[in-house]
């Protein structure tokens, strides 16, 4: 498994005080612990100690489930594999599935990239095998969810006027694979898959998409006060320059909607 060197650091994976490294997939470096960053980087522990889990994930603008959630959609979408078994486990003591923990990285695949979805899947077996995870908690249930005719008809019409003539596989694969099957899956609620989409939009700058998906994500349920919440937890995982990038996109879609 390849794993960036600029994950090394990233804030809750350094604040772990913990006597022993978690368990990593074989061949994977060993996540690093509390005195290990302490003995290079004290001022970055405290952080770690005191703002990101001191303070972050106790904050109740999101459930601990929804910040398992932010997190690993930015970890996957930024290629972050290192942390990855530390927020695997995190999320499934948080109440997040195995069977929806598949379908993140499953949807993922489509919005960060093949590899992406493919690099996590080393650390998402290993941590299932820990924990005596089953193919059988990982299998989805049959059938798809129901697809609003309407809405659906109204943007596929707008992205084949806009695209059709340029590129008709792009446009093919958005309707038939993207939004008539993929985003009907029932392995995740409506409003967890969009999570999942913002927050990997977020993550990988990708500004241009955010006003059409947190749209969604509101019309999937996803409350204002979440939206702003959603932001304030992903600058410490994506940076503060990816958070205030995609700020004013969050903020025109809430004041648009409070009209």
């Amino acid at each position: 498994m390849r794993v960036p060197a600029a994950a090394a650091f990233s804030f809750c994976l350094l604040a772990q005080a913990m006597a022993q490294a978690p368990t990593t997939p074989e061949g994977a470096k060993p996540m690093l612990t509390s005195p290990d960053i302490r003995a290079v980087a004290p001022a970055l522990e405290r952080y770690a100690q005191g703002v990101v889990l001191g303070d972050l994930w106790k904050r109740p603008g999101l459930s601990p489930r929804d910040r398992s959630i932010v997190t690993l959609a930015a970890l996957i979408a930024r290629d972050q594999t290192v942390e990855l078994p530390y927020y695997l486990n995190l999320a499934i003591d948080n109440g997040v599935k195995p069977a929806e923990i598949s379908e993140i990285i499953t949807h993922l695949a489509f919005y960060t990239g093949w590899a992406n979805a493919m690099n996590a899947i080393p650390a998402a077996s290993e941590v299932f095998r820990s924990r005596n995870i089953g193919a059988d908690q990982i299998l989805q249930a049959s059938g798809n969810l129901p697809l609003d005719e309407a809405a659906e008809s109204r943007r596929a019409s707008r992205v084949e006027q806009q695209f059709g003539q340029i590129t008709p596989s792009l446009v093919q694969y958005t309707t038939d694979v993207l939004f008539r099957d993929l985003w009907l899956r029932p392995g995740l609620a409506p409003r967890d898959r969009s999570l999942v989409t913002v927050s990997a939009l977020v993550a990988t700058g990708q500004v241009a998409q955010i006003s059409y998906h947190l749209n969604r994500a509101m019309d999937n349920g996803l409350k204002r006060e979440e939206a702003g919440e959603l932001l304030g937890h992903l600058a410490f995982y994506t940076g503060w320059p990816n958070a205030f990038s995609a700020a004013p996109v969050v903020k025109d879609v809430i004041e648009k909607r409070s009209k």
